[in-house]
């Protein structure tokens, strides 16, 4: 049984003030949720702040990204040992947005997935097709590419693999719950090619307007076990919602 994995994704919102405030309210709101794991990825300057105020709650504090280099001449990088000394346990690597306005390659994604690895940081990797290439008939291709080129040489420990259609990132769009399990169920098959009946264990989540309407429907979802989730994680009361999903 894969227990259930909602992350929250700020992206490039909230102060540290805004941090502390919104963990203030969130933490009371979710201490009862102990069958989920909870995670949350606050902007790189609100991670300490983050660390001291989860570090006796069950929520997990993520970074949004990590170089693949230890230490160096890496002007404005962060290196996972940085991201485990301040108390991070996961860290999210080739969302869509790195991919689109960084360049970030799979053979980039795959660096830094080893480097998190090396530091015992726990990785959630982001794969998703552009609307075109689902337009096209695509989108398996593109999934299939990112997980073997991004996974490549890499055992499934500690790996979490989150599916974000491109066209669905805050835009207000969703994937119908056809579609999500349709994608989660090729990812699983794809894993097993690679990994065999560890890919049973593996946990995919669905991103991409999650929100509080949305996500009972998604969770149903066979091959969906949780959700990385963007705008509506900005909001303690719509985020702990979300976190206390209906089962349906």
């Amino acid at each position: 049984m894969r227990r259930p994995f909602i992350a929250a994704n700020w992206k490039m919102n909230k102060t540290i003030g805004e941090t502390v405030s919104f963990l203030k309210e969130f933490i009371p709101l979710t201490k009862d949720a102990s069958d989920i794991e909870i995670v949350i990825a606050p902007p790189f300057t609100a991670l300490y702040a983050a660390s001291t105020l989860l570090k006796d709650s069950n929520v997990q504090l993520c970074a949004q990204d990590v170089f693949y280099e230890e230490k160096g001449a890496y002007t404005g990088e962060v290196s996972p040992l940085m991201l485990t000394d301040i108390g991070c346990k996961y860290v999210i690597i080739g969302h869509s947005e790195r991919r689109q306005y960084f360049h970030e390659t799979d053979e980039i994604i795959n660096k830094k997935i080893k480097a998190a690895k090396r530091h015992n940081l726990s990785v959630i990797m982001c794969i998703g097709e552009s609307l075109q290439e689902r337009e096209s008939g695509k989108t398996f291709d593109v999934l299939k590419r990112e997980i073997e080129n991004g996974l490549a040489d890499i055992q499934p420990d500690s790996i979490v693999l989150a599916y974000e259609p491109i066209w669905a990132i805050g835009t207000g769009k969703t994937a119908t719950t056809e579609q999500a399990q349709e994608a989660h169920e090729y990812i699983r098959e794809r894993l097993a090619l690679l990994y065999g009946n560890k890919a049973n264990d593996m946990r995919i989540l669905y991103g991409g307007s999650v929100t509080p309407d949305n996500i009972d429907a998604l969770m149903a979802c066979k091959d969906v076990d949780g959700a990385l989730v963007g705008g509506a994680s900005l909001k303690a009361d719509s985020f702990a919602r979300i976190v206390k999903f209906k089962k349906i």
